[in-house]
């Protein structure tokens, strides 16, 4: 609690997370001799550090990463950096910025007062600022589903924020449920170290990892996909929704198929709906989500056939995919006790937790409603967000473009107060 003798700390603006996107920001701000303070929960880049498995990689190429005053300084631009290559990547851009940062600061709460300017009252104490941007990512909560109530407490569960590697989890099959990004490249990762695994797909997309000589996402780069607006996205906002294709940086790079695990002994079932008290429940939608994962990955390559043509360009013809299994028939449903599953590893992503910020910008689902990171209340901005803008806002190749537009709108914002003039 503040006291006369501790008087509220007036900053022209508060950055709340100290990931690469909130010191992105700090490094514009910096430019332009505009005053400001991170404060970050854990330490800078924590999640690099501690919600990543061993074995993580890049599912984007090194080149990729671009982060301002800081591209990628290392020797293999088409590679896959690891988990601790990352993190040291962070470090080094970090050790350049020297950004005002107070580590281990919990904002408790946010919100605005009558005038416009902001109140933050923090673990460290209270502060008022005149802009925020908030820069605590998408990705918050682990969403771990109220079934999960009903599996009997003997079975050991958890959330893939908190996996690192097989040697971690009870013996005994591994049920991983949720096939995205992380269920599908932690499957792998069991999978390769010989443990039973049994997957509950989802209908995420898959991508190729070459295609035709390049890698898919140089020639998607080449096609301007990754700059295309969500203006002018054909699904323009809904594209946030959309889950991201599954593919591998692991062992040089590499595409996942979730056919030829099943060839392998893989055990793959349909999207896990239930648990009955006896039996694990599933939808009959194996063959769906395949076949859904398989068309996209088909449509990614036509389109780049079509550019390949349309741009005259000489490139090597690609042999047509051919499925290397099909289930012989949809299954419902998984007797526990006979299943002899050990941990059930939930992979099915996370969900934003704005709760701590009370300011009336979000929509029935709980997501901030913005225009490339600028909120309907004035002076309050988010960054770090999946296809903030573009798709490659959430990716290291774009966090720099939002970071620099939102760092100009801050500073008009500031001339525009010190003028008298106010901004709509």
């Amino acid at each position: 609690m503040n006291t006369p003798s501790t008087p509220i700390q007036h900053l022209p603006v508060i950055i709340v997370g100290g990931g690469q996107a909130g010191l992105s920001v700090s490094y514009y701000l910096q430019e332009q001799s505009i005053e400001h303070l991170i404060f970050e929960r854990k330490t800078l880049m924590h999640s690099w550090q501690s919600q990543r498995w061993d074995s993580f990689t890049l599912v984007t190429p090194n080149w990729q990463c671009n982060l301002p005053g800081h591209p990628y300084d290392g020797d293999e631009p088409m590679g896959f950096m690891k988990r601790d290559d990352i993190v040291a990547y962070l470090k080094r851009f970090a050790d350049k910025l020297k950004p005002p940062v107070r580590e281990g600061v919990t904002v408790n709460r946010l919100s605005v007062n009558a005038d416009g300017s902001y109140e933050v009252f923090t673990s460290a104490g209270h502060y008022r600022c005149d802009q925020v941007v908030i820069a605590s990512g998408g990705y918050q909560a682990p969403i771990i589903p109220r079934m999960a109530e009903k599996l009997p407490s003997t079975l050991f569960q958890m959330h893939s924020a908190q996996y690192k590697n097989p040697a971690q989890l009870p013996d005994g099959a591994v049920l991983v449920v949720g096939s995205g990004q992380s269920g599908a490249q932690i499957a792998e990762d069991l999978h390769l170290a010989g443990r039973k695994v049994i997957l509950a797909t989802g209908d995420a997309p898959r991508v190729a990892r070459q295609y035709r000589g390049k890698d898919v996402v140089e020639w998607l780069d080449e096609m301007g996909y990754y700059n295309i607006s969500v203006d002018q996205h054909p699904l323009r906002e809904g594209v946030r929704d959309n889950t991201n294709h599954y593919v591998t940086g692991r062992d040089g790079g590499r595409e996942i198929d979730l056919r030829r695990f099943a060839t392998e002994g893989m055990e793959l079932y349909g999207t896990m709906e239930d648990f009955d008290g006896e039996n694990l429940l599933f939808r009959r939608n194996l063959a769906a989500n395949l076949d859904h994962a398989d068309s996209v990955y088909r449509n990614i390559n036509s389109r780049i056939d079509t550019w390949i043509n349309e741009q005259c360009i000489d490139a090597p013809l690609a042999k047509e995919y051919l499925p290397p299994w099909q289930p012989e028939l949809e299954r419902s449903k998984l007797k526990l006790a006979d299943a002899d599953i050990g941990c059930v590893l939930w992979c099915i992503g996370y969900r934003p937790d704005f709760a701590w910020l009370d300011t009336p910008v979000f929509n029935g689902m709980g997501h901030p409603q913005h225009r490339r990171g600028v909120s309907p209340q004035a002076g309050l901005y988010f960054i770090g967000l999946p296809w903030l803008h573009t798709w490659g806002s959430g990716r290291f190749s774009g966090v720099a473009k939002d970071a620099e537009f939102l760092a100009q709108q801050i500073s008009a914002q500031l001339t525009a107060k010190k003028m008298g003039v106010e901004m709509v």
